[in-house]
């Protein structure tokens, strides 16, 4: 890949993380911050992708399904208990460690893109997704 655009979002989430010993078993909430990168092996038209529209459809997702929400695994216990009180809850396949929110935004981001004016061979090739300051995890396209 020779060029990328970089779109930045964040947003107010709780999750937890129930079978993982610590601190991080009990409901708790992050100001997380998704950084998406999508790159191509050559510019049309000047650009790698619309920014314009890739910013609102990632942006739109992330506001709708997980600002201000709940990310819970399927498995967790929380789930059925929560769940008649109407609150936003998202469930992350597996359990909603900020490596698997990684991964999540990379295929909604990478769904964005198909439908998006974007330069041949465009594709999401990198997410870093930060839960804190201090944390954060990526995810790198194979």
């Amino acid at each position: 890949m020779t060029h990328g655009v970089t779109v930045r979002h964040n947003f107010e989430s709780g999750h937890r993380l129930p079978h993982l010993p610590g601190k991080c078993q009990s409901l708790h909430g992050h100001s997380w911050w998704a950084e998406v990168t999508a790159e191509a092996p050559a510019l049309e038209n000047g650009l790698v992708v619309e920014f314009g529209p890739f910013k609102r459809q990632l942006r739109r997702w992330i506001d709708e399904h997980l600002d201000h929400g709940l990310m819970l695994g399927p498995a967790d216990p929380l789930l059925p208990v929560l769940a008649p009180y109407g609150m936003k809850i998202h469930q992350i396949p597996g359990w909603p460690t900020v490596e698997n929110v990684a991964a999540l935004i990379a295929q909604v981001a990478q769904d964005a893109l198909t439908d998006l004016v974007r330069a041949s061979g465009a594709r999401v090739t990198h997410v870093k997704i930060s839960e804190t300051h201090v944390n954060a995890a990526t995810w790198t396209a194979p």
